[in-house]
């Protein structure tokens, strides 16, 4: 492998509604963008892979796009995997280090985390991420990273996330057929939250709310882990079909005004605004008459979403409110909506800037593929530092020995 190609990170978001390819590049340390395509997805439904010939052959069509823009050949990529069979479980476990004091190593953190995962789930439920929320050293709760303290018994506090194993198998199948390697699949919302929460908002309590066009994906993040994960089965495309069939038009035109028009609250838009539209010869429409149709698909969608919190006891834990993000997140008045419905305070989770990126990829849109991107490059960053660390201490001993 060349040494640019060594450097090269590509991630592969499928979306929906849009099929994303991102290629950033590592030079000495620091990540920058590189290029990237964007396709109309095809044989997506609900969020899963419904026709694997036509959505492998938008892979590889974006693929090459990206390709060409970046300059470079790419064989492999990180995966993102979202949508309705995404569930979270919380669950604990420990044990007793040798009935003694000691220091807590590696491979006994990793024994707690075994321990912990070793719940019942259905046989098709595949892991996706094992995330500690919290160690106790000996019942002192609060610990992040026990490794190096002193202490009889070791627990560990872990979210769980995983998703529907044929539906991941089904990605990486149709990123296969399209011409590329998957060699990780991460979650959604891990990744949108990489690239829009600061430490703060981790700390203090958020919810980031990932609207796509079929689901929208959400992550708690509470004392700097992850408290609950989930999603419910109402995206951006739920609107446009209220629209199109309340209207009577096709869905394309439905999909054109609610961009241009639409808004979720109907007390915002002017009582006497028209505009004349083809349907199919013209005629005036209403501007609140698309609210009307928008609010309260809305406001059930954030209806779902705070039951779900509420259920996973995590409702009164966000102080430092909610962040929307995802296509759905910018149709005017869903902030408005979403403050109302959870009591929160809510922003407009915007993407950080890669170094060299195109101004048409600060849009919440692609905050999941530039999340895949930035947590990619965090841990194979992290992997590389331990890997380093091993081999010093390795050599350490061979030194020691001869």
């Amino acid at each position: 492998m060349s040494q640019a190609q060594d450097n090269l990170i590509v991630v592969l978001d499928v979306g929906s509604a849009s099929t994303r390819v991102l290629a950033g590049d590592v030079n000495e340390g620091a990540l920058r963008y590189c290029g990237h395509a964007e396709l109309a997805s095809a044989g997506m439904r609900k969020g899963m892979v419904a026709d694997l010939g036509p959505a492998a052959r938008v892979v590889k069509n974006a693929v090459e796009q990206a390709e060409r823009v970046a300059r470079v050949n790419i064989d492999s990529c990180v995966v993102g995997v979202g949508g309705p069979h995404i569930r979270g479980l919380n669950t604990n476990g420990g044990f007793d280090l040798a009935g003694r004091m000691r220091e807590i190593t590696r491979e006994d953190v990793k024994t707690a985390v075994e321990r912990a995962r070793a719940v019942e789930r259905p046989p098709d439920r595949e892991i996706l991420h094992l995330l500690p929320r919290q160690f106790l050293v000996d019942d002192q709760p609060g610990i992040f990273d026990p490794i190096g303290m002193i202490g009889a018994r070791l627990e560990v506090d872990l979210h769980i996330a995983t998703c529907s194993g044929s539906a991941l198998q089904s990605t990486v199948t149709c990123a296969n057929r399209g011409g590329v390697e998957v060699t990780e699949a991460v979650l959604e919302q891990i990744a949108a939250a990489e690239a829009t929460l600061s430490a703060d908002e981790r700390e203090l309590g958020v919810c980031l709310l990932d609207i796509g066009a079929h689901s929208t994906d959400f992550i708690v993040f509470f004392e700097g882990a992850v408290a609950h994960t989930g999603s419910v089965p109402v995206g951006g495309a739920h609107f446009t079909n209220d629209l199109a069939v309340g209207l009577q038009l096709p869905v394309t035109q439905a999909e054109e005004l609610k961009r241009q028009y639409g808004h979720a609250v109907v007390t915002a838009v002017p009582q006497n605004a028209e505009i004349e539209i083809a349907n199919p010869q013209p005629q005036m429409l209403r501007l609140r008459m698309i609210a009307e149709i928008l609010e309260p698909r809305a406001r059930e969608l954030l209806y779902f979403v705070r039951e779900n919190l509420r259920q996973g006891g995590v409702l009164d834990a966000l102080g430092a409110g909610c962040v929307l993000t995802g296509g759905g997140a910018m149709l005017p008045g869903m902030l408005d909506v979403t403050e109302s419905q959870l009591r929160v305070p809510v922003r407009t989770g915007m993407p950080v800037r890669l170094s060299q990126m195109p101004g048409e990829l600060a849009h919440p849109s692609w905050a999941t593929a530039i999340g895949l991107l930035l947590y990619a490059h965090r841990t194979r960053a992290s992997r590389a530092a331990e890997n380093n660390g091993l081999r010093a201490r390795l050599r350490a001993i061979f030194a020691a020995t001869y």
